[in-house]
């Protein structure tokens, strides 16, 4: 599962080896591209679904709701060649040989190219990592994009995050919920091609920062309220 906007440069390189993983399905979402994203992804052997209304969690639902019938595990990863997908079958072996359900790859515990993460990056996942193993007992490192869960799993789990929240309520939602959470150690690398639609700009930066923030305070007072219902 790989959302994308305006990933001309890179996708195509990225769709290769990921098919060279022996992977059944890529599935790539176009998120309102402007440039060649779509064609490029399709010739390289993807399966495009168009989501022309921006924003990253929407696009990876839209991903997700396009998925063959009979798919047991979903993965995702960025289109931009920053994700390793050599790394894919690490990220779902735990689930794959029954003793996760959900997997994080992350990029702090791996080996990064120097200049791959900002420190703002860096701080995010390791300060995400704190709050949500203070309120629910997960270890997690890392808000990293490439990810895998159990299909089943995920289509239970509520996710509403239309934005850049959507790998952060994934996380919390599958804590919540008690399922199996693993992370494993995944390399980063620079971005491949393109311009970044958060890390490498400031103002867009702080605006994904205080989204993510936003995120967790209201999704876990949201929890805790259903929690408190249910008994």
């Amino acid at each position: 599962m790989i959302p994308c906007l305006n990933e001309e440069e890179t996708i195509a390189e990225v769709v290769r080896q990921v098919l060279a993983q022996e992977v059944g399905e890529v599935i790539v979402i176009d998120n309102g591209s402007t440039d060649r994203t779509a064609a490029v992804a399709a010739a390289a052997g993807a399966h495009v679904v168009n989501q022309p209304q921006r924003g990253y969690g929407r696009a990876c639902a839209t991903g997700v709701a396009a998925v063959a019938p009979g798919t047991a595990i979903v993965c995702f990863m960025d289109g931009d060649g920053s994700d390793v997908p050599d790394f894919l079958h690490d990220v779902i072996r735990p689930i794959a040989d029954g003793s996760a359900d959900f997997v994080m790859g992350s990029r702090i515990r791996g080996r990064r190219e120097l200049g791959s993460m900002t420190p703002q990056q860096i701080v995010a996942g390791r300060l995400a990592g704190v709050l949500l193993r203070l309120v629910y007992g997960v270890h997690f490192t890392d808000m990293s994009p490439l990810r895998a869960i159990r299909l089943d799993r995920l289509d239970v789990l509520g996710m509403r995050e239309s934005t850049y929240g959507w790998n952060l309520e994934m996380q919390m939602r599958a804590a919540a919920a008690g399922l199996r959470c693993v992370e494993v150690p995944v390399n980063h690398r620079c971005r491949r091609g393109g311009e970044s639609k958060v890390s490498g700009n400031l103002v867009a930066g702080l605006k994904a920062a205080w989204k993510i923030s936003g995120t967790f305070l209201r999704l876990a007072a949201s929890l805790r309220r259903q929690r408190v219902a249910a008994g």
